[in-house]
């Protein structure tokens, strides 16, 4: 069942250190959990109605972070646009799939998984898993599992970029940034395992 998802207002222009290390923690995590040759988040931003890459993890890690397109193109857009994740196992079958841009990147996927990173009724950006292993991308309950790594990375997105204090990082009512990223490399280092 769609939903219906308002855009944030606007993404920052560029995320500080912290956010930076986060987002790509999060692709590298998703890139390992579902054995892909790639992960990448992007970005919402509203005003400019446009995904920018912000984390890239495996193919085109060089080069794509501060890349934009337009938000209303390929399956990221529509998973942007609806709030729903996607499986697509035959990129070469689907409709949704903008080629254009896949090329433009300098990597062309047979397979993806997306989904939105929701925070409340706003569509962040989207998390993308780039030719997962056939395993991973087999059912329901994968789908589930992106669905859910990408709430809990748009939570975590949320409290770093709104909740964690400006002056005062170290707040007893607010958990640090050094605390949440600690707490994200732990969560990443048990995966691995």
């Amino acid at each position: 069942m769609a939903q219906t998802i308002a855009p944030v207002v606007s993404a920052a222009p560029r995320p500080d250190p912290a956010v930076a290390e986060l987002l790509q923690s999060v692709v590298d995590t998703a890139r390992a959990i579902f054995g892909a040759q790639a992960s990448s988040i992007m970005l919402l931003d509203a005003a400019a109605d446009e995904l920018i890459f912000e984390a890239v993890s495996g193919q085109g890690q060089e080069f794509l972070v501060g890349r934009r397109f337009p938000a209303g193109r390929g399956i990221a857009g529509w998973v942007a646009a609806s709030g729903e994740p996607m499986v697509v196992d035959d990129l070469h079958d689907s409709a949704s799939f903008d080629r254009d841009i896949a090329e433009s990147t300098g990597y062309v996927p047979n397979a993806l998984m997306a989904a939105p990173l929701i925070r409340g009724d706003r569509v962040l950006g989207v998390l993308e898993v780039l030719d997962p292993s056939p395993q991973a991308r087999s059912g329901l309950p994968e789908l589930d599992l992106l669905g859910l790594f990408a709430r809990q990375a748009a939570v975590a997105l949320h409290v770093l970029t709104t909740h964690a204090p400006r002056s005062a990082p170290d707040a007893p009512d607010a958990p640090s940034r050094t605390e949440l990223l600690r707490l994200l490399s732990e969560a990443r280092r048990l995966l691995g395992e």
